[in-house]
């Protein structure tokens, strides 16, 4: 499975932006997709992610109320829609895609960069 990030930028607090991930390769064996992100001289932490064939979804509580997760199947995409930024959500967002629940997560995409000036 192959994974291409998109969709970064420089965005002022309360504004948006969506970010785009797109799968290739062994698509099929996809169990969920989650974004995860990390800030300068901080950890990466998970931020969402979607089951890939029931489409439930998970964020945590950081992020709720503000962002969404979504896929499009016939596309093999998910999105990541991040509303009312704030400067703390600032990080390099990644994507990544799992093949079962009890798996880590082992494809990766390359990150995007999101940056909320204050």
């Amino acid at each position: 499975v192959q994974l291409q990030a998109s969709g970064g930028g420089l965005v002022q607090a309360g504004g948006s932006l969506k970010l785009s991930c797109t799968a290739s390769g062994r698509t099929f064996s996809i169990y969920d997709m989650g974004w995860f992100r990390q800030a300068p001289g901080k950890e990466r932490e998970f931020v969402a992610s979607i089951n890939w064939s029931g489409g439930s979804t998970y964020l945590v509580n950081s992020v709720k109320g503000r962002f969404t997760i979504s896929r499009d199947n016939a596309e093999n995409m998910v999105y990541l829609q991040m509303n009312s930024l704030k400067p703390e959500d600032t990080a390099v967002y990644s994507c990544a895609a799992r093949t079962d629940y009890n798996r880590p997560y082992a494809y990766w995409g390359q990150g995007t960069q999101v940056t909320v000036s204050s």
